[in-house]
């Protein structure tokens, strides 16, 4: 078991410092600097033992952000070194183990950075997408709570639950845009496994942790499909915000332009909790450096259920 998980209890207190800065003003940092969790490559080849989905870098980019790779092979060093640098950081869907990937890992180091800065004061955003919701259920709880679910591949309305009243996340979307939300097929789902709220109301840790702000059901289970941490600028959505508009191999995918906006306005909201924190690089080489600009993604659409894949070594 990861030894970090404690101080997702430690630093659940209501009068953290984190805390206290909601609701108060706040300085902007216009030039957001985002990093995107990488993660193994199923039968890894030189130079291809590490990916990152576009979708996702253009998903950040939409909103006003930049982004740089969070590789898999560095020492926890570099990775303080780093978390010092960039102003949030997202991880993202995919199929690698919760417990034995580089992917697991490295988002564990990461995640107690989030909670020691933020329970300081130090403003800095977690995102998880999918695999990122399932990682930061087990990060928080300790343990796998996960039940299988049949949401391989379908869109869904959302359910949103009395709690969204206090939520941040979908404070600022239209109210328009939230009616289509309840009642269209807008979001993604594409995974098998899932935390069911029954799975959720059981666990300590995460009710106190987490405000559930939506739920789905495959028809047979009700899972949490949209949370966000009280104390801390932690959120985590099971569907797919940023297939909507950079997805097209999957006929499930919806592109209306209301599933459009879904996508900005969930991407706008994350960046906007970017631009609280002052994080930055040593200087403007080393940021230059480590941008993702420094890569050419690659048509995988005949390959893949993604259009475009970074790959890194």
């Amino acid at each position: 078991m990861i030894h970090f998980f404690y101080l997702a209890c430690l630093f659940t207190v209501t009068d953290s410092a984190f805390s206290k800065r909601f609701g108060a003003p706040i300085k902007n940092n216009d030039r957001p600097i985002i990093g995107v969790l990488a993660q193994d490559v199923f039968n890894a080849t030189p130079q291809r033992n590490a990916y990152i989905a576009a979708s996702y870098v253009k998903f950040l980019e939409s909103a006003g952000a930049r982004v740089i790779p969070v590789m898999i092979n560095k020492t926890e060093d570099e990775y303080k070194r780093l978390f010092k640098s960039i102003n949030g950081v997202l991880f993202p869907g995919g199929g690698v183990s919760l417990k034995s990937s580089k992917y697991s890992k490295t988002a564990t180091i990461f995640y107690r950075l989030a909670l020691e800065a933020n329970s300081k004061g130090d403003y800095f955003p977690v995102w998880g997408t999918c695999l990122g919701f399932e990682m930061l259920t087990l990060l928080t709880s300790g343990e796998s709570l996960l039940s299988h679910t049949n949401t391989k591949g379908v869109a869904l309305p959302l359910n949103f639950t009395d709690d969204v009243r206090d939520g941040r996340l979908f404070k600022e979307f239209p109210e328009e845009l939230l009616k289509s939300l309840a009642t269209e097929r807008l979001t993604v789902n594409s995974h098998q496994w899932s935390i069911t709220t029954e799975n959720f109301a059981k666990s300590e840790k995460l009710k106190s942790f987490y405000r559930v702000l939506s739920t789905n059901s495959d028809g047979q289970n009700e899972f949490v499909s949209t949370m966000e941490a009280y104390n801390f600028p932690i959120y985590a959505t099971q569907w797919h915000p940023e297939k909507n508009a950079f997805v097209w191999r999957r006929p499930y995918i919806p592109h209306s332009g209301r599933a459009i906006e879904t996508g900005f306005y969930t991407a706008h909201f994350f960046i906007s909790e970017a631009r609280k924190s002052f994080h930055s690089f040593r200087s403007v080489k080393e940021e230059r450096k480590a941008l993702i600009y420094n890569y050419k993604p690659e048509y995988t659409g005949k390959l893949s259920a993604f259009e475009q894949i970074y790959y890194f070594d």
